[in-house]
């Protein structure tokens, strides 16, 4: 049985279609049992991953865990999952723990559940992707609105990956032997702007859609509306600073799944829906 938490989220909802489709056995963490959006022929289990103490059925012949980071006691999650009979975490950090200041808050708090998971006692892989093709699903409160985009850092090209190529990575580590002790630094194909996936979504969209990029204290001062501060500093310091390069196109899709990584177009396509 493998265990995937963030089981409704964009990464954890493909994996659990992806191992579905490869005959694997997988249960869904949720935090109620009433969550909706999941398929109802899906094994679910309930518990909070900040109280390890409540995994205890969720845990019950797990041989796999897939992982996010930033759980308030991550060394007694791990050694809950440990004691429980796993084997192997899968874990989904960030691509800006590599050569990250920690005193940057998200390079932090993703290296310090990186260090627990390397110190478990469990094999272990992590996962460094890129920004998420889906962060475009941001706008759509201003898409509803209007046909203006208004976006922080937007002179700052990503190269930028499709969850489901996230899931796929995932799938490939929890059900293959072989990455255990691996690092695999994501990306998608291509380093693109905002302006870029403007034009894909207006394109695919039928409508004149445009981007206003905010000035850096404009960007500081709506960020600073929905997150605390040091977080508000963390992107200041990766996208204005410079400290977070999210450029490099990396081969480790195509080299692990013998396929190239899905573009941003690709994943629009497949996400139209929710921008109609």
């Amino acid at each position: 049985m493998l265990l995937i938490a963030g089981a409704t989220g964009n990464v954890g909802g493909e994996l659990v279609h992806a191992l579905r489709r490869a005959g694997e056995p997988v249960r869904a963490l949720t935090r109620t049992d009433r969550d909706s959006s999941l398929p109802p022929d899906v094994e679910r289990a309930t518990g909070d991953l900040n109280d390890p103490a409540s995994l205890t059925a969720a845990l019950n012949g797990v041989r796999g865990v897939f992982l996010l980071s930033g759980y308030a006691d991550m060394p007694g999650l791990l050694t809950k999952i440990r004691d429980a009979g796993a084997r192997h975490v899968v874990l989904l950090s960030s691509g800006a723990v590599d050569g990250g200041d920690h005193a940057n808050v998200v390079v932090r708090y993703h290296a310090v559940a990186e260090a627990a998971v390397k110190d478990a006692g469990l094999a272990w892989t992590i996962l460094r992707p890129s920004g998420f093709h889906s962060n475009a699903l941001r706008w759509l409160p201003q898409l509803r609105a209007g046909n203006v985009v208004r976006e922080p850092f937007a002179d700052v090209p990503v190269a930028g990956i499709d969850p489901l190529d996230i899931a796929a990575v995932a799938a490939v580590a929890l059900t293959t032997p072989g990455h255990d002790h691996a690092i695999y630094r994501l990306t998608g194909p291509e380093a693109i702007l905002p302006a870029d996936r403007i034009r894909i979504l207006a394109r695919l969209l039928g409508r004149d859609l445009y981007l206003h990029p905010l000035t850096d204290d404009e960007a500081r001062a709506e960020l600073a509306a929905t997150m605390p501060p040091e977080y508000v500093d963390a992107f200041v310091n990766f996208f204005v600073d410079g400290a977070y390069d999210d450029t490099v196109v990396r081969p480790t899709v195509p080299d692990l799944l013998g396929r190239p990584a899905r573009t941003f177009r690709q994943w629009a396509e497949a996400h139209a829906d929710a921008f109609r």
